[in-house]
């Protein structure tokens, strides 16, 4: 789980004090993905079987929404980007003793990663926002319980979102940046492609031409079908868990599709999430070191319109993935609510 031990292939090829990447022209254009990239599996699909790290990205602090001082642009003007920069070279002196090892710091993938550049992970709509929420999807986020909610009381398990309960941080959620726990490894089978998570879950998607399952027949990652594009892995996946944060019924509430450990995500980590819900992600090696996620979700009971995010993820098969024993350790529940009932007696006069 130590960002600073990154081997990214791009960052030892640049040395810290190498200029970065000039500025696009079009600050506001966004070029396609590079598909050009060759390499085959034994049996000749294409090859996306590495470890990848999202670390750097949350590490620099580009947001999923972006800023309004940005606009239109998904780029940075060379100005801003020196003080992305600056900031970067400052967080790494604060880990002189392993640079001093001989890892690379976020400086280093700043300058020899053109994602490090961007103004945001949403691509669309342009203003890089989401779209709003429809009037009653956004009431039951505002009404959505979690231990993410400032001032809440809880008093069970209802009260608390699936990330909370070590069940599982959502999807897509899960395929996004957060705060820790980064690593993301990739494996393939003739036939499959799985994706495991340093933390909570796996998806094992088939590539094969079948129906998704029958509409009742739902999961928190849902029903991925793969095909291949080129190089590129395209899954859709449907029947995710539904239903919303505000439901008292602990079995119906679902796993927020954005979750508030990625940064620049809604508050309350409750957003509802509704049958209509359907994913389309594009998986692209554009070389050695990187791979391009792309995702499009819609959920037309939920959201005005469709969004689309996309980001790098920095190979890094040094990186170390490790028990995350979640249940194990997970006290914060009981706590939270013995902390409630507390408060409750000592507000009412009675000792704590």
């Amino acid at each position: 789980m130590n960002w600073r031990a990154l081997a990214l292939t791009a960052a030892l090829l640049t040395p810290a004090g190498t200029p970065a990447q000039p500025a696009p022209a079009d600050l506001t254009a966004l070029p396609a993905v590079p598909s050009g990239y060759t390499l085959k599996t034994e049996w000749g699909d294409p090859d996306l079987r590495a470890t990848y790290t999202l670390d750097m990205i949350n590490n620099g602090h580009i947001a999923f929404q972006r800023p309004a001082e940005y606009g239109n642009r998904v780029w940075l003007t060379d100005a801003e980007f020196a003080k992305r920069l600056a900031a970067a070279k400052a967080s790494d002196a604060a880990y002189s003793a392993e640079n001093t090892r001989g890892t690379k710091g976020l400086e280093a993938w700043m300058r020899a990663e053109p994602f490090a550049r961007r103004t945001s992970m949403l691509i669309s709509p342009a203003d890089g926002k989401l779209p709003a929420l429809l009037p009653a999807a956004e009431a039951l986020r505002k009404a959505g319980r979690s231990s993410w909610v400032p001032g809440q009381t809880y008093d069970w398990l209802d009260d608390f979102d699936t990330w909370d309960r070590c069940i599982t941080r959502g999807f897509p959620a899960s395929m996004l940046p957060f705060h820790y726990n980064n690593g993301i490894r990739v494996f393939q089978a003739p036939g499959y492609v799985v994706v495991h998570f340093e933390m909570l879950g796996d998806r094992i998607i088939p590539l094969r031409s079948r129906g998704h399952w029958p509409q009742a027949v739902r999961s928190w990652m849902g029903d991925s079908l793969g095909h291949w594009d080129g190089n590129t892995l395209v899954v859709e996946t449907t029947n995710i868990n539904i239903g919303d944060g505000a439901t008292h019924d602990v079995w119906r509430r679902p796993a927020s599709p954005l979750n508030v450990a990625t940064q620049g995500v809604p508050a309350n980590n409750a957003i509802p999430v509704s049958a209509q819900a359907r994913v389309v992600e594009r998986f692209t090696r554009t070389g050695p070191g990187a791979l391009v996620y792309e995702l499009s979700y819609a959920d037309a009971e939920v959201f005005t319109a469709p969004w689309t995010a996309r980001i790098t993820w920095m190979r890094d098969d040094s990186y170390q993935f490790f028990e995350y024993a979640c249940n194990e350790g997970n006290e914060a529940i009981r706590n939270n609510i013995l902390a409630t009932r507390a408060a409750r007696r000592q507000a009412a006069g009675a000792q704590p």
